[in-house]
């Protein structure tokens, strides 16, 4: 007989491995509301398209480290060099059009931080604070208030954020809880 954690039901999405259920129980739709972690997740959810999130979570840490750690403020002083040296990362996904959207998407960030527009403010403003919960039955791509919420950052400047990205960011931090009905963390 296996652990209790073992026999947890969970989001079907979990499957079997480990990293995924330990993503799924401790993070995926727990609400986020530190500024720096909800732009992480962001640029973690825009190098994903078009790959898989087991993926880019075998890579996070490494995502980490070439990224500054996510420190919005060191990002955006990433020059030419700097693109460079991530193109040669065999750890991150080595996509200069996905790179050069996190720069830039950092000098979105400090910009909004510069004018005292908090950016987990930003987030949370669509739901005016409160988290959205799904009926844990249907499994969405995307929704209307993905939709404005990836006009908004698109007009920002922001890039790789179409509604389906921002429909996952929203339930990775928790602005949308979209737990199936017979999963534990509901």
């Amino acid at each position: 007989m296996g652990s209790k954690a073992e026999q947890r039901q969970r989001c079907s999405w979990a499957g079997d491995n480990k990293l995924m259920q330990q993503y799924h129980d401790k993070e995926w739709g727990v609400p986020q509301h530190d500024s720096r972690m909800l732009w992480e997740m962001l640029v973690l959810e825009g190098f994903q398209a078009g790959l898989s999130w087991s993926t880019i979570l075998n890579k996070r840490e490494e995502f980490r480290k070439a990224f500054a750690n996510f420190d919005p403020a060191k990002v955006a002083k990433f020059k030419e060099k700097d693109i460079l040296r991530l193109l040669k990362n065999e750890g991150i996904i080595r996509s200069r059009a996905k790179i050069e959207a996190t720069i830039a998407a950092a000098k979105i960030y400090c910009d909004m931080e510069g004018e005292g527009e908090d950016f987990a403010d930003f987030c949370w403003s669509f739901t005016q604070g409160k988290v959205i919960k799904g009926d844990g039955k249907t499994v969405l791509a995307e929704t209307e208030l993905s939709k404005q919420i990836s006009k908004d950052l698109k007009r920002r400047g922001f890039k790789f954020v179409g509604p389906v990205i921002v429909y996952a960011w929203m339930q990775a931090v928790g602005i949308v809880n979209d737990h199936s009905t017979k999963c534990f963390r509901r």
